[in-house]
């Protein structure tokens, strides 16, 4: 059996569409109807016509497909495919920092379960964050759950910003030394970050950006070799888009290990055995589609 020519047979004769990360393994990236970061899934999510979203990503991610989407059916085909980072942070340690900072407008990340939207006023993603932070109407703000993206969003405020303890476990791991070490190796190397870096990375990238915001730098630009911070499975569509540029990784193995637990066998029993559905509780739904629907209203900022 061909397996991906069975996924894409399968995705049509049940009217589904597969979503898949910009961190998914080249296999399913290759097969997919839209890659892309979160925000771009959330757009997507969003304007979905199929009536099922087979969503190769992690937990957070096919709740917000189902936040945007309820009337479609949304399938995660690894259900422990979680987010060590949403984890983190709960609703219940949410609302005991807004009592201790009253009418705070809460910004959260939108690597957060659908309880933490519900109890935030927006939500925003790498690509939109300053913009989103920007938006509101107060001198002082929480943010939630990523202190490394909160602390660059920062220095783009004019306002007080309120950190959440939680990081992304694979891009805090990027260390300055070892990018200076890059650096020397490669002189001719122009370093792109993630924002979810350490600040101290932050401060000696060329450009700092989103996922998708690294495709864009990269295919524009006159060089020919990066160093990148952020996860390998951007590598997929690098290469494919840029073929005459070399692409080094901050550290070696620069992997989430959740996200490359989709495989395209469990996409085949995803569609085949209509698994595993996710949704999310309707009131807890309607309040976190507020926070979603205000963060889409905002335009993106690479």
């Amino acid at each position: 059996m061909d397996i991906k020519k069975e996924i894409r047979r399968l995705l049509k004769e049940k009217d589904a569409v597969l979503l898949a990360h910009n961190y998914q393994i080249d296999d399913i990236q290759e097969i997919a109807d839209f890659t892309g970061d979160s925000l771009g899934l959330s757009i997507e999510a969003s304007k979905v016509k199929q009536k099922t979203i087979v969503f190769c990503g992690v937990h957070f991610m096919a709740e917000t497909a189902y936040i945007l989407s309820p009337d479609k059916k949304v399938l995660l085909p690894e259900i422990d495919a979680g987010c060590p980072m949403a984890d983190m942070v709960t609703a219940e340690g949410l609302r005991e920092l807004k009592k201790k900072h009253p009418g705070v407008p809460v910004v959260c990340y939108v690597n957060t379960s659908a309880e933490v939207k519900a109890e935030s006023d927006i939500c925003c993603t790498s690509a939109n964050a300053i913009n989103v932070v920007n938006s509101l109407d107060s001198d002082k703000i929480i943010f939630v759950p990523d202190k490394n993206l909160g602390h660059y969003v920062s220095r783009f405020v004019d306002k007080e910003v309120i950190l959440w303890e939680g990081f992304c476990p694979i891009h805090h791991k990027v260390r300055k030394e070892q990018v200076l070490k890059l650096k020397e190796q490669y002189p001719d190397a122009v370093f792109v970050a993630h924002p979810e870096c350490p600040p101290d990375v932050i401060d000696i990238a060329d450009h700092v950006c989103s996922t998708s915001g690294v495709y864009k730098y990269v295919k524009e630009s006159n060089k020919k070799r990066f160093i990148i911070g952020t996860e390998q499975g951007v590598g997929y569509r690098l290469r494919k888009e840029n073929p005459d540029k070399e692409f080094i990784f901050a550290y070696e193995n620069f992997v989430c290990q959740n996200m490359k637990k989709t495989t395209l066998r469990k996409v085949y029993d995803a569609l085949i055995k209509e698994r595993y559905v996710i949704t999310v509780d309707e009131e807890i739904r309607k309040k976190a589609l507020k926070s979603i629907q205000r963060m889409l209203d905002i335009p993106r900022n690479y």
